[in-house]
């Protein structure tokens, strides 16, 4: 029988795997793998045939019957290049009543906890199944819970409810935005600025689309909402561009720009409408410049694509957690899960867990002790529940 770590050691031993999503997670999962091991759970993982470096874990504890209760978080972790820590961003430090470190809010707290639950539940023979699953690729479009998600179904009997950890403050979020971005590469034709309506210009052509996006989302935020929409903030669909780089000289029309294009979209909203609008706009804009010059061109590549959480009826992954945690509130949030991932594949899902967002993605990320020990008593009653 291995160690049983408590909830602090598991959180201090996974931030110490630096596992940036562009970078493996391998070590963090041979770990994790090995300790459930040891402690005679059945894992499994799914390692992804593109990413050699890269794999999800799944674990099953309790009864080999569905209708169980999924824990779901993310292994990866956003850089900390040019931030300005104060401490060791893989190594737990604890002052002023917070654990800091990269990935103590978003998610490995959350991790931790769910590993620790996974042991006990194990421990204590639970009557209804708890399962494991940490995926990859989170911080970079919800990539790799897909896939992870298909293999659950395929090795492990299927659970009824999933309790995604982003943190929330321990509410019980019911919905979220989705979303979907595409890199789009403007291909131009160069010819002297003195004589720029010979020519196309790349930069200029990619702003159009710019400022139609901001005329959009002008559009959207005079229109009246949907019922579900008004729970959001802001209660509409917005389109945003992040990244943008292009041009040689300032004198000449710019042959290439590339920039990033997405949308975050209330759920009553259709991702497939909006992906058929964005097109539609680029192909018009591409059509423009070929009047022009005929090759000029446009190539959009998908960066990724996330459903949006929508609140259920009676739901049960969301009655569960009001009944451990007492929260009666009404919570959405405007940033994408993997949760919408797990609804769409038939699962009850709900986001649940330690931690402020505001935290995520921070220099000197941290967890309050506080939040930390809240997510602990969680664990805790969701065993005795099981």
């Amino acid at each position: 029988m291995s160690l049983h770590l408590s909830p602090l050691d598991l959180m201090t031993k996974l931030i110490s795997f630096p596992t940036v999503s562009r970078d493996t997670n391998l070590p963090l999962v041979d770990w994790v793998q090995d300790y459930l091991d040891g402690h005679g759970i059945r894992t499994h993982r799914w390692p992804d045939p593109a990413q050699p470096h890269k794999a999800a874990l799944i674990a099953h504890a309790g009864p080999d019957v569905a209708g169980g209760i999924v824990l779901s978080g993310h292994t990866d972790v956003v850089p900390v290049d040019g931030q300005p820590w104060t401490s060791d961003p893989w190594t737990v430090t604890e002052r002023d009543g917070k654990y800091f470190g990269r990935g103590t809010c978003d998610m490995k707290g959350f991790d931790a906890l769910a590993i620790w639950a996974t042991v006990e539940a194990h421990r204590r023979s639970v009557a209804r199944p708890l399962q494991l699953a940490l995926s990859f690729d989170e911080e970079v479009g919800c990539t790799g819970a897909p896939p992870m998600i298909d293999e659950m179904l395929r090795v492990f009997p299927k659970a009824a409810s999933v309790i995604v950890g982003e943190p929330s403050m321990m509410a019980a979020v019911t919905g979220h935005k989705g979303g979907q971005g595409f890199w789009v590469d403007v291909w131009g034709f160069e010819v002297h600025s003195s004589i720029a309506y010979q020519g196309v210009s790349a930069i200029m052509e990619a702003a159009r689309l710019i400022q139609w996006a901001n005329e959009v989302n002008a559009a959207n935020a005079a229109a009246t909402p949907s019922e579900l929409a008004a729970m959001f903030d802001p209660p509409y669909t917005t389109l945003h561009t992040g990244i943008i780089n292009g041009g040689t000289a300032s004198n000449i029309t710019a042959k290439h720009c590339r920039f990033d294009l997405g949308w975050r979209a209330v759920p009553s909203d259709d991702n497939a409408v909006w992906r058929d609008r964005v097109l539609g706009e680029i192909r018009r804009v591409e059509a423009a410049m070929q009047a022009v010059r005929p090759e000029a061109r446009i190539d959009v590549e998908e960066r990724f694509a996330v459903p949006g959480l929508r609140p259920e009826v009676d739901g049960p992954a969301e009655a569960l957690v009001r009944a451990i945690t007492g929260d009666n509130g009404t919570h959405v949030v405007s940033y994408g899960t993997e949760a919408g991932q797990f609804q769409d594949k038939g699962y009850s899902a709900v986001v649940c867990g330690p931690g402020d967002i505001a935290q995520a993605h921070q220099p000197d990320e941290f967890i309050t002790v506080a939040q930390f020990n809240e997510g602990h008593a969680f664990m805790q009653r969701l065993v005795a529940k099981l």
